[in-house]
């Protein structure tokens, strides 16, 4: 995605990567300029780290700034920064005001925030019908980490009647999407299905995506779940698993 910060000037993720300083001067000329995508985009700059010394606190005011003007994303990134405590206490009700804020603005990231305080009853009262609703809107625009959940609450039949098949193509939505976990839960619907290379080629995308939480999580299910069809790529976890711990010890 390009941000477009003056009328003539456009950074692109390739000059973000490649020139990350150079990519900053210019976002932070478009922030003291008052233009809400620099200011936005500082903020993400300064939480990251990339082409300007990391600082949350400083990336949290940026973000309260653009989003004072309107702009959804920084809004939905100054509830992160609450509900995580980046740059500041968190503050868990002021986050759930944020991600309202941003769903009600149209940004999908907003509402899968917001679903996922109201479904785990964080800085607001509990209240799973809601959640689904709003993970239902950004699963219609294309969210897919909300497809997921989606497919989850169908797969369940909480909130919502029991749906295999609704259940089976939310995840298929949302493992098409790029999702490492809709892919592993498509994966693991198809192995019950016995459709074991279809399943076998997702569990290979999701095991190339997904971090170590997650990974261990899958490997538990699969070992667990005990497919002899499937014993080689449920070893692949196993050994993924084990490098990442290796690495981060």
């Amino acid at each position: 995605m390009s941000h477009i910060l003056q009328r003539r000037e456009t950074v692109t993720p390739e000059q973000l990567a490649e020139d990350p300083r150079q990519a900053a001067r210019w976002i932070l000329a478009a922030a003291e300029a008052g233009e809400p995508e620099g200011q936005a985009l500082l903020g993400q700059i300064l939480l990251d780290g990339r082409g300007i010394a990391r600082d949350p606190a400083l990336a949290r005011s940026w973000f309260a700034i653009a989003a004072h003007r309107g702009h959804a994303m920084a809004g939905n990134m100054l509830g992160r920064c609450c509900e995580h405590g980046w740059g500041g206490a968190v503050d868990l009700p002021a986050a759930a005001s944020h991600y309202r804020e941003a769903a009600d603005a149209g940004l999908d990231w907003g509402m899968y925030n917001y679903a996922n305080l109201l479904a785990t009853g964080r800085g607001l009262p509990a209240d799973e019908a809601r959640a689904f609703a709003w993970y239902r809107r950004a699963a219609e625009l294309g969210h897919a980490k909300s497809m997921n959940l989606l497919g989850r609450y169908y797969e369940e039949g909480r909130v919502v009647a029991a749906d295999a098949q609704t259940a089976l193509a939310w995840y298929r939505c949302s493992a098409e999407a790029g999702d490492f976990r809709g892919q592993f839960s498509y994966a693991t619907v198809l192995a019950s299905l016995g459709r074991w290379d279809e399943a076998r080629r997702w569990l290979q995308q999701a095991l190339g995506l997904g971090h170590l939480k997650f990974l261990r999580k899958a490997r538990d299910e699969l070992q667990q779940a005990a497919w002899p069809q499937l014993a080689e790529i449920t070893a692949a976890y196993a050994r993924r698993c084990a490098e990442r711990e290796a690495v981060k010890a």
